[in-house]
């Protein structure tokens, strides 16, 4: 029953390119800093990695912004980095500076004595907060699990942390191509079994973000980036045919053709292009989810109502969009504004 609930939603049904009522809306990183609620729990919490694995906390940040707005999906907190920290390179978070790791994979050496991991094990705190998040969830509610790409985790692993101009990682690529490949098959391996068995704890969908696939020249991005993202759609495909596959690499307008040809199910868009152009690369093979920039929403509700009426106008009276923002939202985005977008959304989309 609740399955059968759940896939007559708006956010699956446009995932598949069906009909809605109305436009649906989530936001990257809605569970967040911007929450006086969120920053209650965190500070609880002690740290960041702290609050990811507990898995009542998780849930608890999870469902918060579900309370506050009317949502049409749900996605799990957790980090990106939950894949490397298992490996034991050493994560830990400075504040103001983001992830940095302890033990950075500097030679080819480091890439083959890396452990290979037990996912059902090391990570079952993620597991369990999925299970709880599902149980917890409204139950017209989708809840969407994620992963980072196989590339944007391995810059941090080679770089160490968060970087300007990808130096390390950029010199491997170039001067020991064989080494990164290595590096990127076991971390194609890893993110595979994790995104399954986060389908298996109860996700009804699944998000591959590729943070960093932009920084790379097209040849590069190809073959170092989205050859690994196809291999890990194609056997998602071959395990959970049902469950709906989203890739969203930032700063890759130029490469949407390429991406929609994966196998995936949707694309998330980022503000730099407009969604008729989204639409036009991608031939109406995807489903496409974005594109408001999240800067708009520190101006008011009358210029975040405008810039959803553009968008939506952009992408036309066709299925088959999710509206997001082109990336995270702020942590210091007034929430009045959040909640004047989510209503603009589903007020100007409704049929």
């Amino acid at each position: 029953m609740l399955e059968e609930t759940l896939q007559t939603s708006r956010f699956l049904r446009a995932l598949r390119r069906e009909s809605v009522d109305c436009t649906p809306v989530w936001i990257m990183r809605q569970a967040g800093r911007y929450l006086p609620e969120y920053r209650q729990v965190r500070a609880q919490a002690g740290d960041f990695m702290s609050l990811c694995k507990n898995p009542e906390l998780a849930c608890e940040v999870t469902l918060q912004p579900l309370r506050r707005f009317a949502l049409d999906a749900s996605i799990l907190f957790s980090d990106i980095l939950t894949i490397p920290d298992a490996m034991g390179l050493g994560l830990y978070f400075t504040e103001g500076e983001g992830p940095k790791f302890e033990k950075p994979l500097r030679s080819s050496k480091a890439i083959e004595q890396l452990p290979s991991l037990d996912i059902t094990a090391q990570l079952n705190y993620v597991f369990e907060a999925v299970r709880l998040i599902r149980k917890n969830l409204p139950k017209h509610i989708p809840l969407i699990g994620f992963s980072g790409s196989p590339w944007t985790l391995a810059t941090y692993m080679v770089e160490g942390g968060s970087s300007k101009n990808f130096t390390l990682i950029k010199r491997m690529l170039y001067a020991e191509p064989e080494s990164l490949h290595q590096l990127l098959e076991k971390l194609a391996e890893a993110v595979t079994r994790y995104l399954i068995e986060q389908v298996n704890a109860g996700v009804q969908a699944l998000m591959i973000f590729d943070t960093w696939g932009g920084v790379l020249s097209t040849q590069a991005y190809e073959t170092f980036s989205l050859h690994y993202m196809k291999k890990i759609v194609s056997r998602l495909k071959q395990v959970c045919p049902k469950t709906p596959v989203i890739l969203f690499t930032k700063q890759a307008s130029h490469w949407l053709s390429m991406m929609a040809d994966t196998g995936c199910d949707a694309l998330g868009v980022d503000w730099t292009v407009t969604m008729a152009y989204a639409r036009e690369q991608t031939q109406g093979k995807v489903a496409l989810q974005g594109n408001m920039d999240p800067a708009i929403l520190f101006t008011n509700p009358e210029v975040i109502r405008q810039e959803v009426k553009a968008i939506l106008e952009s992408y036309g009276d066709h299925p088959g969009h999710i509206f997001n923002l082109g990336h995270g939202i702020q942590p210091q985005t007034p929430i009045e504004n959040v909640e004047a977008f989510i209503n603009a959304v589903h007020e100007f989309s409704e049929k």
